[in-house]
């Protein structure tokens, strides 16, 4: 489908990637853009129109239901990323990770799927990630979150094909935002991915892996957990 006219959610908008999905829409010509956030202060514009939207909310998620009824595209962009491992980590830091990064997009589609089938089907972009395929030992809540949130991209895109709803998973590495501000390694930009992203929901691609460390990662999924964490293993064992 074309962005160009299309109207589109995107959640987490006020900033990083999602301020970069925003800029990138008006850009290619969305009719209109609901800028969804907790915090909504510095969304404005002409054609953004604001939304008070928490996605562990239940009361936000069908408050933007009845404001967006025209929705052809929702982005689910809103995520979180604690540091957390899974056998030694606070319980409730889990649990935000995967409210924030699998249950959020979760209930968003499942809201969100009877409006797309009204307005023609339109198309889901979940952000994804390159740790919904691998991890580490500080990273266990936020791989789990997003290994669940990979099975969520490929379930409904299966479920919501009767429909004409296209869904594209995006996967990446290190993005340049405030969330990898302290990490060392290459980055790609948000103005990057974003484009990238959309370019998918255009063509009708399914799948956008947004840097060599997602190419890289997914090379691997044949190989023997062994072998794909060998380095890890051999730096816990010295």
């Amino acid at each position: 489908m074309n962005i160009e006219g299309a109207v589109v959610l995107v959640t987490g908008a006020n900033r990083g990637i999602g301020a970069a999905f925003v800029e990138q829409l008006k850009k290619r010509g969305a009719a209109k853009i609901y800028a969804g956030a907790r915090d909504v202060s510095a969304l404005d514009g002409e054609g953004i129109h604001a939304l008070e939207l928490d996605v562990t909310n239940p009361d936000h998620i069908s408050a933007a239901v009845r404001e967006a009824g025209d929705v052809q595209v929702l982005i689910n962009n809103a995520g979180i990323s604690t540091g957390t491992p899974l056998v030694t980590g606070p319980e409730e830091q889990i649990r935000r990770e995967m409210d924030t990064n699998f249950y959020g997009p979760l209930l968003l589609t499942r809201a969100f799927a009877p409006v797309l089938a009204a307005n023609g089907g339109g198309a889901i972009l979940n952000l994804v990630s390159a740790l919904s395929w691998f991890t580490s030992p500080g990273d266990g809540a936020y791989a789990a979150s997003k290994a669940a949130n990979w099975m969520l991209t490929d379930s409904t895109r299966l479920e919501l094909a009767s429909q004409g709803t296209h869904v594209v998973g995006v996967h990446m590495g290190l993005v340049d935002t405030d969330m990898v501000r302290g990490l060392d390694g290459p980055k790609v930009s948000p103005a990057d991915l974003a484009s990238a992203a959309l370019d998918a929901i255009e063509s009708g691609a399914q799948e956008v892996l947004g840097d060599d460390w997602a190419r890289f990662i997914k090379s691997g999924l044949t190989l023997d957990p062994k072998a794909r964490y060998e380095q890890i293993l051999g730096a816990v064992a010295s």
